[in-house]
């Protein structure tokens, strides 16, 4: 059974996940503000694991401490290969990624671009 809400959201919710990332060892963590820039989430997570068994140990610690606050995934992919596990809380969506996957496709730099975008049509 899926369960909506939970008792963590947005930024509270967000913090902790860091906090559970920085505990694991989850390396080069970021915070990304995207309110305003997406009705997707509030905020994306984006952390590195060092081999695919340190993401997937990563992910189920976040699932379980959430888990007992109340918070429940709305969907996960990526468990299966461990190199991009997205994990996807409603206010916050966490990008755990290997090295290599994390500078392909280099979420931060493609979200800081769309910022300045939307901040140029909302003066228009």
């Amino acid at each position: 059974m899926l369960m909506i809400g939970g008792n963590l959201k947005g930024k509270r919710l967000a913090n902790f996940i860091v906090k559970i990332i920085d505990e694991k060892k989850g390396r080069d963590i970021s915070l990304l503000d995207v309110r305003g820039i997406t009705t997707l989430t509030d905020f994306f997570i984006v952390c590195t694991a060092d081999v695919s068994e340190h993401a997937r140990a990563i992910a189920e610690e976040i699932r379980i401490r959430l888990k007992h606050k109340g918070n429940f995934l709305y969907s996960e992919e990526g468990e299966k290969t461990g190199e991009w596990i997205a994990m996807d809380y409603g206010d916050v969506i966490v990008h755990i990624m290997l090295q290599d996957k994390r500078e392909f496709y280099d979420i931060e730099r493609i979200w800081q671009r769309v910022e300045p975008k939307i901040k140029e049509k909302r003066q228009e």
